[in-house]
């Protein structure tokens, strides 16, 4: 039987106030820490509380502009939990409160963009497991979103400064309280690593273009999560247009802005709705993610690298299929080289034969049709990333490829978020994640990769060959599949081919038309 304990689980004092979590099966966990508080479009500040806070709870998550829709649980099983905007709170599992201990710390930051999801949203997203296997600390962090987080009201008073950053604030301020407070956990101040998945890998970029982070965190792991111009544009300008056609739906004047902070939060949201499309279609800013400017340096392959973002080690990935979600019409294990060559010539007409072969080169032992499930969002720009980042030759940068394939719809290729479970050690907690021979082998290959990185800045295990940084002249890639290998440049060739073939690939026009749609 597992064991529990609560009573005899001391009391530890931290900068807010004096906090109690419990212990079960050798881990002490603590949930829904507050590390800040804020008023809407406002900066975040240090927040205390009086007694003792039980930390055996998690706590709010941001609110979504939008009621989420549970689908594809089988691919991403979610949890759903209450919404409040005063969301600031993190969630730490340890196997020790000795504060001489300094153990490496793992940060995690939640995906679903900058407007959705939340540090508990997906099941594999628990800390548990990589606390007990790793031997580290790990904390995950909820954080302001949407609106609530980056819209920007700056051109109507000082108090709103920043007000277009407010989410990446708080984030600021939770690495503020881990540096402060996670020796009490047995943690290393000094040594800690922030990772996330898609739009929480391109927080952790972000975070390496604001210097208020600087010295907060020493590693990067950016799993999906590069984000190229053609898919996110930057964003830039200021808020005065939006805000005034927000008041305007609202029926309220630019003196009146204030009230903006006392709206309803669905009422706020939908006046937003209707009022950002024409301005986002005229090219305005519309907020919804983090604005350029002297606070937040922006997207490194937009804007270059901060200097002190060259000293970061990063590990770079993308999984093989990305948003390919949906099953596919056909069985591809029982199909004939001619029916396969069929499917493939739909898109690729008189090149078939050229990508296939490309195709073949680059993916020995994939099926044919699985050229059709290719991403064409992260990989390229992941690779751009960590060449940009080689060039300042002071710490690696460190390329993978998840190309695992599912028992689910006939050996479905990897989809976005399905590598999360593989680097938390969770493949237990999601069911499809169950490859007998594979799945356990290649969660131990990537987890002990990603606990050697947290803890030496460099990726390896004793299951895996050499793990070389990318540099100016090769991208090593190490490929996570039913049999991993490093390897070296070996898809450029095959994506000059489709984007001299395809048009470019657009995201928001296949989300807007339904295709491949998931939560995540």
């Amino acid at each position: 039987m597992a064991e529990f304990r609560f009573d005899d689980v001391p009391v530890l004092e931290t900068t807010g106030g004096k906090l109690k979590g419990y212990f079960y099966n050798g881990e002490y966990i603590f949930k829904g820490v507050p590390y800040a508080d804020a008023d809407r479009f406002q900066m975040p500040k240090e927040t205390t509380w009086e007694g003792v806070k039980d930390a055996s709870s998690y706590g709010f998550v941001c609110p979504l502009m939008m009621k989420d829709t549970p689908s594809a649980e089988l691919m991403v099983p979610h949890r759903y939990w209450p919404q409040d905007e005063h969301c600031q709170n993190l969630n730490i599992w340890t196997k020790t409160l000795d504060s001489k201990k300094k153990l490496p710390v793992i940060v995690w930051l939640h995906g679903g963009g900058y407007f959705a999801g939340s540090s508990i949203e997906q099941v594999a997203y628990d800390g548990f497991n990589m606390c007990m296997h790793g031997d580290v600390v790990v904390v995950s962090v909820n954080h302001r979103l949407n609106i609530l987080g980056y819209l920007d009201l700056s051109p109507f008073g000082e108090k709103y400064a920043n007000s277009g950053n407010a989410g990446h604030a708080d984030m600021v301020a939770a690495l503020k309280w881990v540096h402060n407070n996670i020796p009490l956990f047995g943690g290393d101040p000094e040594n800690v690593t922030i990772f996330g998945q898609s739009g929480g890998g391109m927080k952790v970029a972000d975070l390496m273009q604001i210097a208020d982070a600087d010295g907060l965190f020493h590693r990067g792991l950016i799993m999906s999560g590069v984000s190229s111009a053609s898919l996110l544009p930057s964003c830039t300008g200021d808020g005065h247009a939006i805000v005034a056609a927000l008041l305007k739906e609202l029926g309220l004047s630019e003196d009146e802005v204030e009230k903006l902070e006392t709206v309803p939060f669905y009422e706020l949201a939908n006046a937003y709705t209707k009022a950002a499309p024409a301005i986002a279609m005229q090219g305005g800013y519309v907020g919804n993610g983090p604005l350029v400017g002297d606070y937040y340096k922006g997207n490194p392959l937009d804007y270059g690298f901060r200097e002190h973002a060259f000293e970061i080690p990063l590990m770079v990935g993308s999984v093989f299929g990305e948003f390919s979600f949906m099953a596919a019409e056909y069985d591809k294990t029982k199909l004939s080289k001619e029916e396969a060559k069929a499917i493939v010539s739909a898109v690729y007409k008189e090149h078939t034969d050229e990508m296939i072969e490309l195709f073949k080169e680059a993916f020995p032992g994939k099926a044919a049709t699985d050229l059709l499930a290719m991403d064409r969002v992260m990989r390229q720009p992941s690779k751009q990333l960590a060449k940009l980042h080689a060039k300042g030759e002071k710490a690696g940068a460190y390329l993978y490829d998840f190309a695992l394939e599912f028992p689910i719809h006939h050996n479905k290729i990897a989809w976005h978020c399905s590598d999360i479970p593989f680097f938390f050690h969770n493949t237990d907690l999601v069911e499809v994640c169950q490859i007998p021979e594979t799945g356990e082998r290649l969660e131990s290959q990537m987890f002990e990769s990603f606990m050697s990185f947290a803890k030496t800045g460099k990726p390896g295990s004793d299951k895996l060959p050499e793990w070389k940084a990318v540099t100016a002249e090769e991208e090593p890639t190490m490929i996570f599949d039913r049999e991993c290998e490093l390897r070296y440049n070996f898809d450029d060739k095959l994506y000059e081919k489709i984007d001299s073939i395809l048009p470019p690939f657009n995201l928001m026009e296949m989300m807007m038309s339904g295709e491949n749609r998931i939560q995540h």
